[in-house]
C-alpha cells in the first residue's frame, strides 16, 4: 500500500498543483473498443475515476459493463443509523441511478465482502476473467482501479483486474481514486509511471457530474453523528470534477 495512510480530512496537495500536473500528461484518445468493462471495488469508484470515460464510450456507441466487486456495505463501520445491510441497499440503488445517468445497464454485482478483497483475490480474479472471456468480442477494453491506489480493496481489485486482462488479452487501463489524497506530483510512485490524460467532452463531464450526485451516502452526512460523516468530503470530491481523467497503461 501507498503511504502515508489515507486521511480524508487532510487537504493534501492544492488542486491547482494537480491540475498543472494533469495538463502536462500525454493526451489519450478513446480507443475503438467493441466493449468496455469498468471495474470498481465499491459503488462510486467507477464514476469517480472513470465516469467521463464511460460517458464518452457510450456516446461513441461502445457498450459499457460496470462491475462492482462489493456492495460497499463497510463504508461507515461505526454508524449507529446505517448498518451494513442498509448501507448495501442504499449504495446499490445509488450505483444503479448513476449508471442510468451514464446510459449504461445496472452494474454487475460480484458480492464480495467489503474490506476483504485481498483475502478473496484469487476468486475475484477468476470472476473477472470469466466476465472478460464471456464478452467474446474483437477488442475489449478494461478500466480497473490502479493497483497502487493506497486502499487494500482498491489494490486487490487492481491486481486481480490486471491479471485477468493478461489472461484474456483485454486492453488494460488503470484509474486512480485515492491517489489524489495521499500523493503529490513528485511522489516516487508517480515518477515511475507514465500516466495519460483523457480530455472529457463537455457532455461527458456533465454526465459524470450528474452521476456523482447520485452517491449521496458517500458525499453527504448520513446524520449528525461523527460516525456518519462523508467518506468523500467536498474538498476530495472536487478532484474528480475537472476536465480530464488520468489513466495508467
Amino acid at each position: 500500500m501507498a503511504e502515508p495512510v489515507i486521511d480524508v480530512r487532510a487537504t493534501g496537495v492544492a488542486e491547482q498543483e494537480w491540475e498543472s500536473w494533469r495538463r502536462a500528461r500525454a493526451p489519450m484518445t478513446l480507443p475503438a473498443w467493441s466493449r468496455l468493462f469498468v471495474m470498481a471495488a465499491h459503488p462510486d469508484d467507477e464514476v469517480l475515476g472513470a465516469g467521463g470515460l464511460i460517458a464518452m464510450a457510450r456516446t461513441a456507441g461502445i457498450p459499457v459493463t460496470i462491475v462492482t466487486a462489493t456492495d460497499g456495505e463497510g463504508s461507515h463501520p461505526d454508524s449507529l443509523t446505517h448498518g451494513p445491510a442498509r448501507l448495501a441497499r442504499l449504495r446499490v440503488h445509488e450505483a444503479r441511478s448513476a449508471a442510468r445517468e451514464l446510459k449504461t445497464e445496472d452494474p454487475v454485482r460480484l458480492g464480495f465482502p467489503d474490506g476483504e478483497l485481498a483475502t478473496h483475490e484469487s476468486r475475484l480474479g477468476d470472476r473477472l476473467c470469466a466476465l472478460l472471456e464471456e464478452a467474446d468480442e474483437a477488442r475489449v477494453g478494461c478500466a480497473v482501479i490502479w493497483r497502487h491506489d493506497g486502499h487494500p480493496d482498491h489494490e486487490a481489485l487492481g491486481r486481480a483486474g490486471a491479471a485477468a486482462c493478461a489472461v484474456t488479452g483485454a486492453e488494460l487501463l488503470e484509474y486512480p481514486v485515492w491517489m489524489w489524497q495521499w500523493g503529490d506530483p513528485e511522489h516516487p510512485r508517480l515518477q515511475a509511471e507514465m500516466p495519460v490524460a483523457l480530455a472529457l467532452s463537455p457532455a461527458a463531464r456533465e454526465a459524470k457530474n450528474r452521476a456523482l450526485t447520485c452517491f449521496r451516502s458517500q458525499f453527504l452526512p448520513l446524520s449528525d453523528a461523527p460516525a456518519d460523516q462523508p467518506i468523500v468530503p467536498a474538498h476530495v470530491l472536487r478532484r474528480f470534477t475537472g476536465p480530464t481523467e488520468i489513466y495508467f497503461r
